[in-house]
């Protein structure tokens, strides 16, 4: 179950990502490779085309998904449970949210 959950973070955040790309790459690629992304014509108050596109693919959340979902593959395959991780060692935890503290 948890590889199944690795598997499905990657494939939906590979493909936010490549969707976006195949979307957006082909007219905005260029401004992102300039410069023009990073430093705007219209300030930084402004959303541009260009810039939209970049958060839609590349800064968007599909990126962090997809490394996330090769964190769990990894620990699954070493025998490790999703919370071991992210559990501070020797403390018992007396709620779902001490599993993160």
């Amino acid at each position: 179950m948890i590889r199944w959950a690795g598997l499905l973070l990657i494939l939906l955040g590979a493909g936010h990502t490549l969707g976006g790309l195949l979307l957006t790459a082909g007219r905005h690629a260029d401004s992102w490779f300039t410069g023009r992304l990073w430093r705007p014509e219209e300030g930084i108050t402004d959303m541009s085309s260009a810039m939209a596109a970049f958060w839609l693919t590349l800064g968007s959340f599909g990126v962090p998904l997809a490394v996330v979902g090769m964190i769990v593959l990894w620990l699954d395959r070493r025998g490790l449970g999703w919370g071991a991780g992210w559990r501070v060692p020797g403390r018992r935890p007396r709620c779902a949210f001490c599993l993160f503290v």
